[in-house]
């Protein structure tokens, strides 16, 4: 009895645990429209070191223009682009390529926003 009482606790750990990391699942652009500050990206949710950032994304009539992009001591903009919402994930093109970056959303709010890289980091955002 103790045996099937604790695998049932353990199952619904389980499903609860699973449902805290469950991406959400975006089905239109005006739900990240407007200007995000990228405070700091992180390898995953564990790592301890996170790296902070300075740059900004403006998403605006189906564009994303990145401003403020720190680069070797200097900063730069990049041009806008457009961007896509595919299959509930944020799709945009790395400029002057033919791939593309792939976003998840984990979670987002009226002050906040997080994404999750195709690679697993994570970009955490603030609403200016």
């Amino acid at each position: 009895m103790k045996k099937i009482n604790l695998a049932a606790i353990l199952l619904g750990l389980s499903v609860f645990t699973s449902s805290i990391y469950a991406d959400i699942t975006l089905n239109s652009k005006e739900e990240i429209e407007g200007t995000w500050k990228l405070q700091y990206t992180k390898n995953s949710l564990t790592d301890k070191e996170p790296n902070q950032r300075e740059d900004t994304w403006i998403f605006k009539d189906g564009k994303v223009t990145m401003i403020h992009i720190p680069r070797e001591g200097g900063y730069y903009d990049q041009a806008p682009i457009d961007y896509e919402i595919e299959n509930g994930k944020l799709k945009i093109p790395l400029l002057g390529r033919s791939r593309f970056e792939l976003f998840s959303l984990v979670e987002k709010d009226d002050k906040s926003m997080t994404l999750k890289g195709k690679f697993g980091d994570y970009y955490f955002f603030t609403k200016k």
